[in-house]
């Protein structure tokens, strides 16, 4: 009998530890599932924040892309322009025009030196 007695103390005992390590894993377990949960949050949050920056990037890049397009165009532009400006300078430099209304650029006689006076810088 006080085997029994000893027996079913210790099945109780055994009982209650059991309980309580259930419980502790419960506790655990819950403990995990809420962390998990603000986790997803977070991860959500810092998804969207990530979402809206690439947005940005994105949008910022077609502008560059589209100011680049703009910038090549003109360059070719340009380019083309100098192409037959020095086409038409070397055309000019071949030829020697000796009338100077047809050469404006050029006098027809020597300029004159420009001569100061001491005072001039005076005010």
């Amino acid at each position: 009998m006080e085997e029994e007695l000893l027996l079913d103390l210790r099945k109780r005992k055994r009982m209650l530890s059991n309980r309580e390590s259930a419980r502790r894993s419960r506790m655990r377990k819950q403990q995990h599932s809420e962390n998990l949960v603000s986790q997803a949050a977070q991860l959500r949050e810092a998804n969207r924040r990530i979402s809206a920056q690439v947005r940005m990037i994105a949008e910022r890049c077609g502008r560059v892309e589209a100011e680049n397009r703009v910038i090549r165009t003109q360059a070719m532009e340009l380019a083309e322009r100098l192409r037959s400006v020095s086409s038409l300078l070397r055309l000019m430099e071949a030829v020697e025009i000796s009338d100077p209304i047809l050469n404006p650029w050029q006098l027809p006689f020597p300029a004159p030196p420009i001569k100061a006076s001491a005072d001039v810088f005076q005010w």
